[in-house]
C-alpha cells in the first residue's frame, strides 16, 4: 500500500513499544457483502471481504485525502498480497507467536486506548469486529514484525566508516538549510518617518541590543520594549527551516552561535534585534540537549480504583501541595505505585524521547516547580512536578549513535523493500474476480 495510507488499527509497533503512539481502534464497521475470491497467493485465497475489511480501517493521512475507491482497493489488495507472502514465509521458517505474547499485546492495545479488556471487546463489537478476529489480526501483525526483524532488521549493520562518511557529507551545510529558532525585539519605524525620528529609533534599538549582548534577559527586554506581536512570548518567532525566515534574518544571524544577539537590522517594519535560540542542521545530531528533572506520583487503576477515582485523588493531593499541607516528595513516598516512590518520585535527569509522548508533552509544558493536573497515560494516572532544567552537551559517542540510528533506519527500509519485493516476485499470484 502507498506510504501515505495509514491503518487505523494498531500494528505490532503500536502494540508492543512503550514509546509508540497510543493504538487507535477502528472507527467504522466492517463493510459486509457477498464474498468471492479476488486473488490466490501460493494457493491461499484473499477474498473481497478481506479487502473491504481492510479498506474500512484505512484513514486519510493528516491534511491529505484517500485515492478513488478503485485505486484504494488495488493498493489494499497489493498490501494484503505482500502480507500473505510474508506470513507464509514466517510459517515456512518456523516463526511463531505464542498465546502469552498475544495476550500481552492485546492488553497493551487496551491500555493504550485507556480501556479494560472487556471494554475493548465491546468497542470492537460495536464496529463489527469480533474479539477472535481482532486477535487473529493482532497475531498476524506480530508475526509480520517478527519475521521482518529476523529476515531484515537483525541483518543490517552500520560501520564506523558509514558514520564517518555521513558526517563528512552533512557537516558544514549551508546556513539557509538549517533549522532556526529566533527571538526578536522589534523597534517599529512608522512609514515615512522623518530622518530625525528614524535616528532616534535606531539609537533606541542599538541601546537594547547592547543590553542584550551584555547579558540582560532577552525575553524581559522583548516584553518591555518590542513592538512585535510576539512580545508576550519573549519575542520568540518559533523554530522553522531557515528558508522560511526572511533572508535579512538569516544573513544577520549567519555567523552567530546559539545565544548570540545581532546588531539591529533594518527592514520595512523597523529595526530588529535578533537572538539565536536554536540553530541546527536537521541532518546532524544536536550538540546540546535540554534535560529535565521531574518527579511524579503514579496511581494504577484497578477494579477497586477507577480511573476517575484515581484522578480525583491526585487532584486532592495537588491541592494539598499547593496549600502547603504536604510536599510532593512526601506524597510520592507514601502513595506512588511506581519504582521511583522511594526517591520521592524523582525520575532523575531525562532527555527528550525518554518518556512516553503523553507524559513528556505535559512535562515539557511545566515551569520548574509547577505541578500538572492529573494526567492519564498508558501506565496509569500521574501528577508531575518539574524540579529543574539544564542544557547538557551531547557526547561525541551519543552523537555518533544518533547517526548510526538514522543510517540504520534508512538501510532497514531499503532492505525491507527489497526483501518484500523478492518474496512477492517468487510467489505465485493469480487474480480472480475483481472487487465489486
Amino acid at each position: 500500500m502507498a506510504a501515505a495510507l495509514w491503518l487505523a488499527l494498531t500494528g505490532p509497533a503500536g502494540a508492543q513499544s512503550l514509546r509508540a503512539s497510543p493504538a487507535a481502534l477502528p472507527t467504522t464497521g466492517v463493510v459486509r457483502g457477498a464474498e468471492h475470491i479476488v486473488a490466490l497467493v501460493n494457493s491461499e485465497p484473499i477474498t473481497s471481504g478481506d479487502v473491504r475489511a481492510r479498506m474500512a480501517r484505512v484513514q486519510a493521512p493528516e491534511g491529505g485525502s484517500l485515492p478513488p475507491r478503485e485505486e484504494l482497493a488495488r493498493q489494499v489488495l497489493e498490501r494484503l498480497i505482500l502480507e500473505k507472502t510474508q506470513l507464509q514465509w514466517a510459517a515456512e521458517i518456523g516463526v511463531k507467536v505464542d498465546d502469552n505474547a498475544l495476550n500481552d499485546a492485546e492488553q497493551n492495545v487496551a491500555q493504550q486506548n485507556r480501556l479494560t479488556l472487556p471494554q475493548l471487546h465491546e468497542r470492537l463489537k460495536s464496529v463489527g469486529l469480533t474479539p477472535a478476529a481482532f486477535r487473529t489480526n493482532l497475531r498476524n501483525e506480530l508475526l509480520l514484525q517478527r519475521v521482518r526483524e529476523r529476515e531484515v532488521d537483525n541483518r543490517v549493520r552500520i560501520s564506523e566508516q558509514d558514520i564517518d562518511a555521513y558526517l563528512r557529507e552533512h557537516q558544514g551545510g549551508a546556513a539557509d538549510q538549517a533549522v532556526l529558532h529566533l527571538a526578536q525585539v522589534l523597534v517599529a519605524v512608522p512609514e515615512n518617518a522623518p530622518e530625525a525620528e528614524v535616528g532616534r529609533l535606531r539609537a533606541r534599538a542599538e541601546q537594547i541590543a547592547r543590553r542584550a549582548q551584555a547579558g540582560d534577559d532577552f525575553a524581559t527586554l522583548a516584553g518591555a520594549f518590542s513592538d512585535g506581536p510576539e512580545k508576550q512570548a519573549g519575542g520568540q518567532l518559533g523554530a522553522r527551516p531557515a528558508e522560511r525566515y526572511p533572508t535579512l534574518f538569516v544573513d544577520a544571524t549567519r555567523n552567530l552561535g546559539v545565544g548570540g544577539v545581532s546588531a539591529p537590522v533594518r527592514s520595512g517594519a523597523g529595526f530588529h534585534i535578533l537572538k539565536v535560540l536554536e540553530k541546527r542542521n536537521p541532518k546532524l545530531p544536536d550538540t546540546h540537549v535540554t534535560q529535565t528533572r521531574a518527579r511524579h506520583i503514579l496511581l494504577r487503576p484497578t477494579a477497586q480504583l477507577s480511573p476517575q477515582a484515581a484522578a480525583e485523588q491526585l487532584a486532592r493531593w495537588r491541592q494539598q501541595i499547593a496549600s502547603g499541607q504536604a510536599t510532593f516528595e512526601e506524597l510520592a513516598r507514601a502513595h506512588s505505585q511506581d519504582g521511583s516512590a522511594q526517591q520521592g518520585g524523582d525520575l532523575g535527569w531525562a532527555v527528550p524521547g525518554q518518556f512516553v509522548p503523553e507524559f513528556e508533552q505535559t512535562m515539557n509544558a511545566l515551569a520548574p516547580g509547577q505541578v500538572s493536573e492529573p494526567l492519564q497515560s498508558r501506565f496509569g494516572l500521574h501528577l508531575i512536578q518539574v524540579q529543574e532544567r539544564r542544557q547538557a552537551e551531547v557526547s561525541k559517542r551519543d552523537q555518533r549513535e544518533w547517526v548510526r540510528n538514522v543510517l540504520r533506519e534508512e538501510k532497514i527500509e531499503r532492505a525491507y523493500e527489497e526483501w518484500a519485493a523478492d518474496l512477492r516476485a517468487r510467489a505465485y499470484v493469480e487474480f480472480r474476480e475483481p472487487l465489486q
